[in-house]
């Protein structure tokens, strides 16, 4: 561990008196929906809900990724967002002119990649769920990204995803540990995966786990692990290269825990070189001339920029000037571990299919 990692860590534990009323807070509202006296709205729609407990990357983008795959083909279906650091307010539909700015990134990331389906945004989904139903009156389903702990609409499946290297069981409250929720929420959960788990995980590990997240008879647990596919060129996706041996690569990352891809680049680059900026970050045209002037000073000539999808999603504004830059966007995707996939799949399908069989009848 380096001295800013021990640092920081030393830091936070100087602020438990603040966790600790932070924790007191989130368990006196929970206390007051699990008594009614707050309430969710209950829709009659199979509404599923994607979140964790913890901030930070657990992998929720490309779980709603999974989804979307799993569903279109079947359903008419669309996504729920916040929409974190856009620049509007409200209830906004994703359209033809629409930007990560009017969006936020990750619903802008999937708007881009399933243009089929309906992208919604909205802080208040309690009011923005009625406007989609409105504006797509053939919505069969409506995935809810990042709203396990948002209460005020009550979803009729609910997953939560927790990292393999930091378990929800282990953490603790903001600003001391990462929890945003109490790890007694969980219970809530129909559906709980351990994300970035190691592609060898064994069966005696998977009950470690279990162990751990103590899950109810009710919940089922899977296990993912983290898969890459061929980095493609920022403006043209049809343009793809390998990451080999004797590259030198500048990773542009404005993401929670870029840590999985670093350690992807140990293992299959030469080198790598990092340009740093916060989850979410709005890029200007300084920053552009900076990641340039960075990559400039690479000698070798096995060398190309390496960004995330959330972040490229953040550049493709500089479209102009990226066309002549080798700037390769990184896709990332859930693998179930053990063959429990199918499992999965049809966890999810069977809800949507007996949610809508019963508004039928």
């Amino acid at each position: 561990m380096n001295f800013n990692a021990i640092f920081l860590k030393s830091f936070r534990v100087l602020l438990l008196p603040f966790a600790i009323l932070y924790g007191i807070i989130i368990k006196i509202r929970n206390f007051l929906y699990d008594k009614k006296y707050l309430h969710s709205a209950d829709f009659n729609f199979p509404i599923i809900c994607i979140g964790n407990l913890s901030v930070g990357g657990t992998g929720k983008s490309p779980m709603v990724e999974y989804l979307i795959r799993l569903m279109k083909e079947e359903f008419e279906i669309a996504t729920l967002s916040r929409g974190y650091k856009r620049k509007t307010k409200g209830y906004v539909l994703a359209n033809d002119t629409t930007t990560a700015l009017e969006i936020g990134d990750e619903p802008m990331q999937f708007h881009l990649k399933f243009p089929e389906i309906s992208v919604a945004v909205g802080e208040e989904r309690l009011v923005a769920v009625p406007h989609l139903l409105q504006d797509n009156p053939h919505l069969q389903t409506i995935i809810l990204d990042d709203a396990f702990q948002h209460r005020e609409v009550k979803a009729g499946l609910n997953i939560i995803l927790t990292d393999y290297n930091n378990l929800y069981p282990n953490d603790f409250f903001l600003p001391t540990g990462d929890l945003r929720d109490e790890k007694t929420s969980a219970k809530r959960a129909d559906i709980i995966i351990v994300t970035k788990c190691p592609e060898e995980l064994t069966e005696q590990q998977k009950q470690t786990l279990l162990r751990q997240l103590k899950p109810t008879s009710k919940q089922q647990v899977f296990y993912t692990t983290i898969m890459y596919a061929l980095p493609y060129h920022i403006t043209n996706p049809e343009n793809r290269r390998m990451i080999t041996g004797n590259d030198e690569i500048l990773l542009v990352c404005g993401i929670a825990n870029p840590k999985p891809i670093k350690e992807l680049l140990l293992q299959q680059a030469a080198t790598y070189y990092q340009k740093s900026y916060e989850d979410h970050h709005i890029f200007s045209i300084d920053d552009l001339n900076e990641i340039k002037e960075k990559y400039n000073n690479i000698t070798t000539p096995d060398k190309f920029i390496l960004t995330t999808e959330k972040d490229a999603v953040r550049l493709i504004k500089f479209s102009e000037e990226l066309k002549e830059l080798p700037m390769y966007v990184l896709p990332i995707k859930h693998e179930f571990l053990f063959d429990e996939g199918p499992i999965f799949n049809e966890a999810v399908l069977s809800f949507v299919r007996t949610f809508r069989k019963n508004m039928a009848s």
